[in-house]
């Protein structure tokens, strides 16, 4: 069973800040970052247990892929993945930055 996978609007506002801050050193690079970012969760249609659990929360249906040094956090509902942030490895991840319960 494919799954819908849908980015949260903050998933979408931290995209756009991570390629804002690379392109500053270099456009290219942003770009791949990006692609690879995208790339990542375009898999999780077909495979969305793929990653692992979120340490923070050690809960099944929160999980992170990681492109490059940036954690991919979605959620696993029911027949929906949502990409709920992507955040850079080093960063602390708090329940209020991921608008769940």
């Amino acid at each position: 069973m494919a799954y819908r996978v849908v980015w949260s609007p903050k998933a979408l506002e931290d995209v756009d800040a991570i390629a804002a801050y690379i392109f500053r050193d270099s456009a290219s690079f942003a770009a791949t970052v990006v692609q690879k970012i995208l790339d990542s969760s375009d898999k999780l249609s077909n495979f969305p247990g793929s990653g692992s659990i979120v340490p923070e929360f050690n809960e099944d249906t929160i999980r992170e892929l990681f492109a490059y040094t940036y954690r991919i956090i979605y959620l696993i509902q029911e027949d929906t993945v949502t990409i709920a942030a992507v955040i850079h490895g080093k960063r602390l991840l708090a329940q209020k930055n991921l608008n769940i319960e």
